[in-house]
């Protein structure tokens, strides 16, 4: 019933765009981050201010990715170079650590303002997953994420939660790279062959795959589904509550 193959008897869930609608307020807080910096950039290097675009630049450099991770891979594109700095720089500091910062204090601001919104389908799911007697975990790259949850009013429906801060402390690699989604499998005691990733980002699907999961099921919210598949996803669907059956 629950669209899954033989043998999973786990779940784990990205939160943004997947459980939640908070990847928008995530694509607002990176522009304003960038824009600001890009900016000034601009005004002291002389290139063209090209601002950053909340859809191609977001899914292409951020989506999914650690924070400090995002700010890097965006800034590299764009042949900006800053300090990593270190994870006590103020927000708004110029290194790395410090945009990066200023962006989640966007993320904070913004999610007083806006709340939370969930994706009733996958809410769906996920109570049809833990009815089944499936394990699930949350596995995020937002230091966020507890937060977001318990807004949201789905934490009790998870057993565990890797995120960012969780990845932080551990050391954990960031997606593309398998850590966090190997690490969610672990706090389940489960293998990966018992597992099945849900995520919408490009670099989530790749980790999924590159993890050897059971089962990963790409959620396409930005109209990527072909990207998606090319990334590995083994499904490509648009709400989770597609996969329930009678």
């Amino acid at each position: 019933m629950l669209g899954l193959p033989d043998g999973v008897r786990g779940c784990l869930f990205d939160m943004d765009g997947v459980l939640t609608r908070t990847a928008r307020i995530h694509a607002a807080a990176w522009r304003t981050a960038f824009d600001d910096f890009l900016r000034e950039h601009a005004e002291r290097t002389g290139v063209p201010f090209v601002p950053f675009d909340e859809v191609t630049d977001y899914e292409r450099y951020v989506d999914g990715k650690k924070r400090l991770d995002g700010t890097r891979t965006f800034l590299a594109a764009r042949g900006a170079d800053l300090p990593e700095g270190s994870p006590d720089d103020p927000p708004g500091t110029p290194t790395l650590y410090g945009l990066s910062n200023r962006k989640n204090d966007l993320v904070s601001a913004y999610l007083d303002e806006r709340g939370v919104e969930v994706f009733e389908g996958s809410a769906r799911y996920v109570r049809a997953v833990r009815d089944a007697g499936l394990h699930r975990a949350v596995v995020s790259s937002s230091a966020n994420t507890e937060r977001v949850l318990a807004a949201a009013g789905l934490a009790d429906l998870f057993e565990a939660r890797i995120d960012g801060v969780v990845a932080q402390e551990r050391g954990l690699a960031g997606k593309p790279d398998p850590d966090m989604y190997l690490a969610g499998a672990e706090a389940l005691g489960l293998k990966p062959a018992e597992a099945a990733v849900f995520e919408d980002a490009l670099a989530g699907v790749a980790a999924g795959r590159a993890g050897d999961f059971a089962f990963v099921v790409g959620v396409d919210r930005l109209g990527q589904a072909d990207a998606l598949r090319e990334h590995g996803a083994d499904i490509v669907i648009t709400d989770l509550a597609q996969l329930l059956r009678p």
